[in-house]
């Protein structure tokens, strides 16, 4: 008797939870008018606003400034691990604004810009220094550096490449083992 009770007990909360679901209205996404909205309200404020439409992204400046640079890829070749590899992206402001860079940066810790902070003018050239560390990275080198400003290519981004070789073995003093020591003495 106790099981059957307790089979009627959940069979009951399930068939309640089902006839709840069904029983929920259906969200549309109807383009009709809403006939609660159509009818005034005394005070405007509560009348809920229809969903929103995304505002349209804003039209390019025509005269912003624009990186024109010698080359966006610098592969440094074969360098040893240790010292920093080092390059110079060298660039001209080809637009009729002056282009401001707000921020660089790389895509590890290991990848360090420089950029000039004040405004570089139309027909100026400058230059975004980038620093590599090479200790303890053998292998290859595929870095981004992401420059941030108002300019047309925004955000603009850098590329350094080329293959870190492993520092050469230390050579030890010690003589080999099977030489026999200095006879004492001599």
């Amino acid at each position: 008797m106790k099981k059957v009770f307790i089979t009627l007990f959940c069979l009951t909360i399930s068939v309640a939870a089902v006839r709840a679901q069904n029983n929920q209205k259906p969200v549309t996404t109807s383009s009709a008018p809403n006939p609660a909205m159509a009818q005034p309200t005394a005070n405007p404020q509560q009348v809920q606003p229809q969903a929103q439409q995304a505002a349209p992204a804003p039209a390019p400046n025509p005269n912003a400034g624009k990186f024109k640079f010698e080359e966006e890829t610098h592969d440094f070749g074969t360098v040893p691990e240790g010292p920093l590899a080092e390059y110079d992206f060298e660039f001209k402001n080809v637009g009729k604004e002056p282009i401001v860079i707000t921020e660089a940066h790389g895509s590890c810790g290991c990848t360090v810009p420089t950029w000039p902070h004040e405004p570089i003018l139309p027909k100026q050239k400058a230059k975004i220094h980038v620093s590599y560390n090479t200790n303890g990275r053998q292998g290859m080198i595929n870095k981004d550096v992401t420059i941030t400003s108002n300019a047309v290519q925004n955000p603009m981004r850098l590329h350094i490449t080329g293959t870190v070789t492993p520092k050469p073995a230390e050579k030890t003093t010690t003589p080999p083992a099977n030489t026999p020591p200095p006879a004492p003495g001599k």
